[in-house]
């Protein structure tokens, strides 16, 4: 009796061909987060009479994101740099790929004005920014405002009564007692939605108020006093703020990178601070293949990984934006 005869090896040759095309092609339930060679910045700004720098330039840089293979889940280390991250890391409760990604492009075209903003400002410039609402930022699962808010919905008033800023919706549910039941008027793209919910109780004695689940942002406004165009693409998410403003005093005439090759990351806020942002190791990865002179990164946490993974290149931690115009003064001129 033959075991192996030639239709049966062609039979399992083909089997174990179609295992292994499966474990390299098919999407597992986990993301993998890859590292970018960084990218110049000046190709996606325009500013009036502005001008790219001769020598030198400014750097974003990103990290791709996408569902990893069953073969990466099994076998990250194929890739330098890689991470793994379950689903529900990515995508909270409530929040699916789609709405994921319509809100990553959101806070790219959010931070896109306000380092525009924060740039013409530093360079003695008026904006004005105009506070129309406050934005959630996240919508807590089990909470009242779970499946009646989303991440990125404006809430223009409360009960009726206009709220423009983050404090006049404090001041405002502040008039609640948990159990009473709020309303909320918010702009969901070009929709304005009314929903009405139980408030719940948070803290105690004192300190117990009524709330619905909520984080929340300023949303505001911005009017510049020139048109600065920024055009990321697909690029979503808001750690390219620090980047673009730099940029954009680049090319209002400031030389700000001095001819080095500077690499930058960090989301912008409208007072100049710089905040903290995710893929801290594989940016500064894609920092190191771009062959850049230094990496701004914020300070704390965002640094101390960075340095982890510099291997020679030097890392600027940085707070606000005239800090980091400040550090890349003292670099000197290249050549």
């Amino acid at each position: 009796m033959k075991l192996f005869t030639p239709a049966r090896l062609f039979v399992g040759g083909f089997v174990l061909l179609v295992v292994v095309l499966a474990l390299l092609i098919l999407p597992s339930d986990e993301y993998i987060f890859l590292p970018d060679p960084a990218h110049p910045v000046a190709p996606l700004v325009t500013v009036p009479g502005g001008h790219d720098p001769t020598k030198g330039g400014v750097y974003y840089v990103d990290v791709i994101v996408r569902k990893a293979t069953w073969f990466e889940r099994l076998f990250p280390g194929i890739h330098n740099g890689a991470d793994l991250y379950p689903a529900s890391a990515i995508d909270p409760p409530g929040v699916t790929d789609q709405l994921r990604r319509k809100l990553d492009l959101q806070d790219m075209q959010l931070s896109q004005q306000v380092a525009a903003a924060v740039a013409l400002r530093a360079a003695g410039k008026h904006v004005v920014m105009r506070p129309v609402g406050v934005r959630a930022t996240y919508v807590g699962q089990g909470l009242p405002a779970f499946g009646k808010l989303e991440p990125g919905d404006v809430i223009v008033a409360v009960d009726g009564k206009p709220t423009p800023t983050v404090s006049d919706l404090r001041a405002r549910m502040a008039k609640h007692s948990p159990g009473d039941v709020v309303t909320f008027t918010v702009r969901r793209g070009k929709q304005t939605l009314v929903e009405k919910m139980k408030t719940v109780g948070a803290g105690t004695g004192k300190d117990r108020k009524a709330i619905v689940g909520i984080s929340t942002e300023q949303a505001a406004k911005i009017t510049l006093p020139i048109k600065v165009q920024i055009d990321a693409g697909n690029v979503g998410g808001p750690s390219a703020g620090l980047a673009f403003a730099l940029e954009v005093m680049e090319e209002l005439g400031r030389d700000v990178v001095h001819g080095h090759k500077i690499a930058a990351t960090g989301e912008i806020f409208a007072d100049g601070s710089i905040g903290p942002i995710g893929g801290i190791k594989q940016k500064t990865i894609g920092a190191r293949a771009a062959h850049v002179d230094a990496f701004l990164v914020p300070a704390g946490d965002n640094a101390t990984e960075a340095r982890k993974y510099a291997d020679g290149l030097r890392i600027i931690p940085v707070d606000t934006f005239p800090q980091a115009l400040h550090a890349l003064a003292t670099l000197g001129a290249n050549g």
